[in-house]
């Protein structure tokens, strides 16, 4: 495990790379009114990506247990009537979104995409998924850079129109590539299979669309009280922090894979306590080191506009550390099955942003957004490793390097690799 994470690591950095530079891209090119709209249509995405999640998530859960055709069928299927339905309710019903054909189609390409991925990581094919997951960021940065210098396509339009392409390339290839091991055409539509994926996966996805309210929900309220602007500065801050989830989220995904596969419960506790020490070392070491960026390189890099992103991490910072931990635990106990727990910590989360946001946030704007936000986190956090902790043998101990694995680390850099 410890060599699939340094792989998937390094791919995050990359990842990381690729994704600051298409914030730096955004931020000086259309400013933080343009980078408020990129945040609140990409935000849209995500809720309706967990409405997809009901059938598209449960894939890496189910990948081992039916085929991949039956499974597939499925998922695409939803991601088509999910990815067009709920566009035009959104836009229509609750509010008017930047573009809605941007949206139906990112929502379509992007669930369908998710179903592929979802498949690599269910056969642990973690290759495959840390590919992917590298080239959603790198091609949209070629198609961006590649609109706005080679075909001087110039508007904010072109953020979007570029993802898309990046999303239906993407699919394109990975169908290719399932196709060489399954038949995929020769789809099946069993009930039996629609069962078991909408049982897992509305109790995943329900936990998971509340965790992301506690992540993006300051953004609907930063937007009606204070302006779009607002949260493109506030945005930027949050950046930074899911940047550095990069690592958790890493070994989540390999965590996962594992324990879904796994029978063996001791084996998968002594996995999850591997996970958890190093998400918490790791990304305390890039926490650190953000903090001692001068504020006033980040007005150099995103803007002038964007002066206060170094307090807004400040303030951030004991919430990323927490969701870093909590990342880790909670992909363990979706693996066993233990659903409940994760709804209970989400919703303890979700209920506190939201009384706290409608008091705070008017009143203090992005710092008020960025000390509810804290809170929550560490709330909904310490919930979580608390269940882990009273269920396993886990103990705060467990936190610090051995010997053998700063050894392995370090034979891993010095032989290359090889």
């Amino acid at each position: 495990m410890q060599k699939t994470f340094i792989h998937t690591f390094l791919s995050r950095a990359l990842i990381l790379i690729l994704n600051f530079g298409i914030i730096i891209f955004a931020t000086n090119v259309w400013g933080s009114q343009g980078k408020g709209s990129i945040s609140m249509l990409i935000a849209d995405l995500a809720i309706i990506g967990f409405i997809s999640n009901i059938f598209v998530g449960s894939i890496t859960y189910l990948t081992s247990r039916y085929k991949t055709a039956d499974i597939l069928g499925i998922a695409y299927v939803w991601s088509v009537v999910v990815g067009i339905s709920i566009p035009l309710v959104v836009h229509f019903a609750i509010r008017p979104v930047y573009d809605l054909r941007y949206l139906v189609l990112l929502s379509v390409l992007f669930s369908l995409l998710t179903s592929n991925i979802n498949h690599f990581i269910g056969k642990q094919d973690i290759a495959k998924f840390n590919l992917y997951t590298i080239l959603q960021q790198g091609v949209h940065l070629v198609f961006i850079l590649a609109a706005f210098y080679i075909f001087g396509i110039t508007s904010l339009n072109t953020y979007f129109i570029t993802l898309i392409a990046c999303y239906g390339v993407l699919f394109f290839v990975s169908t290719l590539q399932l196709s060489t091991e399954s038949k995929l055409p020769e789809f099946s539509f069993s009930g039996a299979v629609i069962r078991s994926m909408f049982s897992y996966g509305w109790k995943t996805q329900l936990s998971a669309l509340m965790q992301f309210m506690n992540y993006r929900l300051s953004f609907y309220f930063l937007e009606v009280y204070r302006g779009i602007a607002s949260v493109g500065v506030f945005s930027i801050g949050v950046a930074l922090s899911e940047g550095i989830w990069a690592v958790s989220r890493s070994l989540s995904t390999i965590l996962y894979s594992k324990v879904v596969n796994s029978s063996n419960q001791l084996e998968s506790v002594d996995a999850a306590k591997v996970a958890i020490k190093l998400s918490f070392l790791v990304t305390s070491f890039f926490v650190l080191i953000i903090l001692c960026v001068p504020a006033e390189v980040y007005t150099i890099v995103f803007g002038e506009a964007f002066y206060q992103t170094k307090l807004i991490f400040m303030l951030l910072s004991p919430g990323i550390l927490a969701i870093a931990v909590s990342n880790i635990v909670g992909s363990y106990f979706a693996g066993v099955n233990r659903l409940q727990v994760l709804n209970i910590k989400s919703f303890v989360g979700l209920a506190f942003t939201v009384i706290s946001s409608v008091y705070v946030i008017p009143r203090w704007g992005i710092i008020g957004a960025c000390v509810v936000t804290t809170i929550s986190y560490c709330l909904s956090s310490g919930i979580l490793f608390w269940k882990f902790y009273k269920g396993t043998t886990f103990k705060v101990a467990d936190l610090l390097p051995t010997k053998a694995e700063l050894t392995f680390v370090k034979q891993f850099f010095s032989t290359g690799n090889k």
